[in-house]
């Protein structure tokens, strides 16, 4: 077995500032305490605690004498100022890119709105959220995230920040960030995970990509660490353990090369002692091995003399086969014909030689039978492996399934040759994956290629028949990896294929709103992603697809473009009919009486709604018959005033309207009186 460890492993910068701090201040003679543990490694913090060192949960816990040591996580603002209130001296061993988190979001302006990216019961999380200047939302996940967003109006923030725990997983933080750059483009994001933190994870991602199985060492109440084994546990079986002693626990047999990697809190110590350890185990074995290997030697150098000597005597090799039936032997494949059936047994007559053969129930099929008869048939000619030889009566005892599995493996290494996909069930669930069985032969699926959400168990799979590729085959062990995804992932490609094959500019479709983002809304129109634009949406002005269109909405949608280089779609949603200047068209004409609502003034005017989607300008000259200088001296936005429409231009998009024609002249009026009182 080979061992290999990351280049980055144990202590990162804070850890390793905090940890001395605490060892240097007991050497001093100091007295301390540790507000909570100094980081998440227990064998650590027990040692400081032999060394006299106390733990408190809260500063009132500080003894007089003592010295406050704030753990690297960070603690709430509040705490600080307790302390600070009682005149307790202290020393902050926060984690400075923890500090940087609490300067980033303190100086943004009152009332901003803060994402957090991190466990919300994690102690430097909510040391985070009290620095916070306005509301303050965590999520640990994109479909936290998602949901955040979907319930909450975050679009009309006029500040809003995203910020992730030093130990987000990079990853993760990757998918989420995708999504706030596409739907909140309002969102000022801060990228605040720590280096050593995207160092040790993208080491341990890319070591596990390279070893059969990953040792993780670390508190299993670290964040970082439980971040490594998930990464880890993407590509191969892991394995959290916190000391070497736990490496008893686990079946490493079956496993070439072992990879290690440790947390941000693991001291070197462990590490160190793990690596003995597992060394000390490998050499035990291969010592093992070498003798079990000399002991075969010296076996099959004895068959090579009895071999040797008898083909001196004359003997071809065929004969010396025959002879050699006396003796177990479970290598001889031999050809039979079914004679005869029962239920517990099945008899044939092997070929080329004067003996029967029995093949009993368990060795018939690997695969699930209820009667003989369902596997064979009497005059069937089968290859069958010998198992043993009864000396007594001469009688081979052989086995079916066993010449299947050989033939299996011939099968599923050209299927890997070839490219083909296989069906078969999936007969168990085990550590990092599931088990499908091909005519009895064995195949690993890990976990992240068997199609299952990460979140979701495995348990969803026994007993169903999967369709999968073989990505992988180790000849010398007749081991063999498949993976479902790939079949998915090609199943799907040629459905768009096919889908993209079909569509056509100007043809509806009715398709379900995945997502949404300031320009547009992407919609499904049957496992292919079209755009509305936010132009497309509505006939009025909106300033967000959520006015007209959520998540999950079914719409009635129609292809205005293809692009067949970007695969593109471009979707038309708005209804002709719904036009305002088809409306405008039908129901009104000029010389039509309205009211209208002032909506924008200028120096030579005032613009009215006259319809919903259309705004008509009022000229100043047909504002009153009165000589103004301004149309704010007689209005004012949001006024609701009697206007006619006076002209209409469709292809310049224009309606012009009047006040003063549906008030009297002046002069008329005048004139009137006049001629009264003549």
């Amino acid at each position: 077995m080979q061992i290999k460890l990351v280049e980055t492993a144990g202590f990162c910068f804070g850890v390793n500032r905090a940890v001395n701090l605490v060892y240097d201040l007991i050497e001093k003679g100091e007295r301390v305490c540790t507000l909570g543990p100094i980081i998440h490694n227990r064998q650590l913090v027990d040692d400081l605690y032999s060394k006299g060192a106390k733990a408190i949960n809260t500063p009132s816990e500080c003894r007089d004498g003592y010295k406050i040591i704030v753990r690297t996580h960070g603690v709430e603002k509040d705490v600080i100022e307790d302390i600070k209130s009682r005149n307790i001296p202290y020393v902050d061993a926060t984690c400075p890119f923890v500090l940087k988190i609490h300067k980033i979001v303190s100086a943004q302006p009152e009332g901003t709105v803060t994402l957090i990216a991190g466990d919300r019961e994690h102690p430097e999380v909510r040391g985070i959220k009290s620095f916070c200047r306005g509301k303050t939302f965590v999520f640990k996940n994109e479909n936290e995230l998602t949901s955040l967003i979907e319930n909450n109006d975050f679009f009309g923030e006029n500040s809003l920040i995203c910020v992730s725990q030093t130990t987000f997983s990079r990853q993760e933080w990757k998918k989420c960030e995708k999504i706030l750059e596409k739907v909140c483009t309002n969102c000022k994001i801060f990228d605040t995970i720590c280096n050593a933190t995207s160092d040790r994870q993208a080491e341990a991602l890319s070591l596990s990509e390279e070893c059969d199985a990953m040792i993780v060492i670390g508190g299993r109440h670290s964040s970082n660490t439980c971040k490594l084994r998930d990464v880890c546990s993407e590509n191969a079986p892991t394995f959290l353990i916190e000391t070497a002693s736990e490496l008893s626990e686990i079946d490493f047999s079956g496993f070439n090369v072992l990879g290690v990697t440790a947390g941000a809190s693991t001291p070197s110590a462990i590490i160190k002692e793990v690596l003995k350890t597992m060394s000390e185990e490998i050499k035990e074995k291969e010592v093992e091995a070498a003798a079990q290997a000399a002991e075969t030697a010296e076996t099959a150098d004895q068959a090579d003399k009895a071999a040797v000597e008898a083909s001196a005597d004359g003997e071809t090799f065929a004969e010396m086969l025959e002879q050699s039936l006396s003796d177990d032997d479970t290598s001889k494949i031999v050809k039979g014909v079914v004679v005869n059936i029962t239920p517990s047994e099945v008899f044939v007559d092997v070929l080329g030689r004067k003996q029967t053969g029995i093949i009993a129930y368990d060795d018939l099929s690997s695969e699930p039978f209820d009667k003989c008869e369902d596997v064979v048939s009497i005059g069937d000619e089968l290859d069958l492996m010998i198992m043993k030889t009864d000396d007594q009566d001469g009688v081979l005892k052989l086995s079916k399934k066993l010449t299947d599995a050989f033939k299996c493996w011939d099968d599923i290494v050209k299927a890997k040759e070839n490219d083909e996909i296989l069906e078969a069930p999936i007969v168990a669930v085990v550590r990092g994956g599931v088990l499908a069985s091909v005519k009895g032969t064995r195949i690993f699926i890990p976990a992240s290629l068997s199609g299952v959400p990460k979140n979701q168990d495995l348990d969803v799979l026994k007993g169903t028949t999967a369709r999968f590729k073989v990505i992988d085959i180790n000849t010398a062990r007749r081991r063999a990896v498949g993976s479902i995804k790939v079949v998915a992932n090609e199943e799907k490609k040629a459905a768009r294929e096919a889908a993209w094959a079909k569509l056509e500019e100007g043809m509806k479709l009715t398709g379900t709103v995945k997502s949404l983002t300031n320009y547009g809304a992407f919609v499904d129109i049957g496992g292919i992603d079209g755009m509305i634009h936010i132009s497309e949406l509505s006939w009025t002005r909106i300033k967000h697809p959520s006015e007209v269109v959520k998540v999950g909405d079914q719409v009635e949608v129609y292809i205005k473009s293809l692009d067949e280089e970007t695969k593109k779609i471009s979707l038309g949603f708005k209804k002709v009919e719904d036009n305002p200047w088809e409306i405008l068209k039908r129901d009104y004409h000029v010389g039509t009486e309205l009211e209208a609502k002032i909506v924008g003034l200028t120096a030579f005017g005032a613009f009215a709604t006259v319809i919903p989607g259309i705004e008509g300008l009022i000229h100043i000259s047909q504002i009153s018959w009165d000589r103004i200088k301004t149309p704010a001296d007689v209005l004012k936005v949001g006024d609701v005033v009697k206007v006619v429409i006076t002209d209409i231009d469709f292809d310049k998009k224009r309606v012009s309207l009047s006040m003063k024609q549906l008030l009297e002249k002046p002069e008329e009026s005048i004139n009137f009186f006049s001629e009264k009182s003549e």
